[in-house]
């Protein structure tokens, strides 16, 4: 009776477009008032959810990612990847995927990393004769790796609220391969579509010589001197951002060597993202330092709220064994752990469309991960499918973030780029079939390096 009132009360509220916080908090104290527990326990409960050390890595990565972003940290790091890439046939939307993968191992967030990369490579690309709907849906799929790829705001709501203990540096290190491979994947799809429809620059320019380039060395060849002014120019794009590319280096390394606690380790990136915007590169000015602390204000203030309330909404599922009951129901179904991830995929598919990432594991975390634990499933393991999936979400109508990011940017309806999504929708579905049933991809580097 309490789960069908807590049910109810939740889809009517999120129906009525309540925000998810408050949602959660009128459900749950809803169901406590149901059954005569003081309402000051909503208070407690989610004061205590907040009194939480690790929880402090969550605002602190995100300011580091705010202050790199303000500092311009993303246009040196779309330098250095088309540096990498150089000029060739779809090599702006392989760009674009390094860009987005190169900014996620900063940012954290799969919509900061939309944004900051979109903002520079949507427009290049329609410059260089790609079609505006394909420069989007290169951009809008890409950056979901912003969440996979460490470090990741939704795998520390993950480790947080899973209800059983999970290690955030477990998480961070089992999203580095199946972030690498939906990179790649990406690249090779938007590549094919590429070649196929002649987007983008089509051949390698011609290199210079000393007769056409007084700065081309003497004696040497075209080719040679072509060579010599790639391999300048990629040094030189690789040293504009190398510094940048070592805080992931920093973070995870500092997490696995024992040096600092993921909580610590953010602190850390904060201190270095200051330092090397404000006195390395020295483009972090005072206005746009407080623009990087008021937005990782408002969105640690949006993240703490809710997660403070899904922490009672958990408590008051669990007080009322509720998520016993849901284990029982899916071993019922079936005690196969192929089938129990097929209906777990086909269940965060359809609720990515409609719910914000975090909410969506603050929500389902506490009541599933239980469940996959007595299929034999890792939560580690089981941590990085949801998140996945819930990342897939984020491209999908009706309520994709990233879709609405990059449509703004590229001033184009939703609906005008969905075709041009279907096939990173079929790369993207073909990642997640592999990382569900290989759990290799996501356990191997957390056991080797424990």
């Amino acid at each position: 009776m309490i789960g069908l009132l807590l049910g109810g009360s939740l889809a009517g509220l999120f129906a009525l477009g309540v925000p998810i916080a408050l949602a959660l908090t009128l459900a749950s104290a809803l169901a406590l008032q149901a059954q005569g527990i003081p309402l000051n326990a909503v208070v407690q409960r989610m004061f205590t959810a907040l009194d939480s050390f690790p929880l402090a890595a969550i605002p602190f990565f995100i300011l580091a990612g705010c202050l790199m972003e303000r500092s311009g940290i993303s246009l040196r790091l779309v330098a250095f990847a088309r540096a990498m890439i150089g000029r060739r046939t779809g090599g702006l939307a392989l760009v674009t995927v390094v860009a987005a993968m190169f900014f996620s191992a900063i940012s954290g967030s799969s919509a900061a990393t939309t944004a900051a990369i979109g903002t520079i490579l949507i427009p290049a690309m329609v410059r260089h004769g790609y079609p505006r709907p394909f420069a989007t849906s290169v951009q809008a799929a890409s950056g979901e790796l912003g969440v996979i790829i460490p470090p990741s705001i939704p795998m520390i709501i993950f480790a947080l609220t899973a209800g059983v203990p999970v290690s955030i540096g477990d998480m961070f290190i089992a999203g580095i391969v199946p972030g690498l491979l939906i990179a790649l994947s990406l690249m090779l799809t938007a590549r094919l579509i590429s070649q196929r429809s002649g987007f983008g620059e089509t051949a390698v320019t011609a290199p210079p010589s000393a007769e056409t380039d007084p700065a081309a060395p003497r004696g040497a060849s075209g080719a040679d001197a072509g060579s010599v002014d790639r391999i300048a120019s990629r040094r030189e794009a690789f040293l504009q951002a190398a510094l940048a590319l070592l805080m992931p280096i920093l973070v995870l390394g500092g997490i696995y060597g024992g040096v600092f606690t993921p909580t610590e380790a953010a602190m850390a990136a904060v201190g270095y993202a200051f330092v090397l915007g404000a006195f390395v590169y020295r483009s972090l000015t005072l206005s746009k330092l407080y623009a990087a602390f008021s937005d990782a204000l408002i969105a640690s203030v949006a993240i703490l709220t809710i997660i403070a309330a899904a922490n009672l909404f958990g408590w008051v599922l669990t007080i009322n064994q509720i998520p016993g009951a849901v284990t029982a129901m899916f071993l019922a179904i079936s005690d196969n752990p192929i089938v129990f991830l097929l209906m777990v995929n086909l269940l965060l598919l359809l609720i990515g469309m409609f719910l914000e990432t975090g909410a969506a594991i603050i929500i389902l975390a506490p009541t599933l991960t239980p469940v996959a634990m007595a299929f034999g499933i890792p939560p580690v393991h089981f941590g990085i499918v949801m998140i996945v999936n819930l990342a897939i979400g984020m491209t999908t109508p009706p309520l994709g973030v990233n879709l609405f990011v990059a449509c703004q940017i590229a001033g184009l309806r939703v609906e005008k780029i969905l075709r041009s999504m279907l096939p990173f929708y079929a790369a993207l579905l073909l990642n997640l079939l592999l990382i569900t049933y290989l759990p290799a991809l996501s356990l191997t580097l957390p056991s080797l390096l424990r």
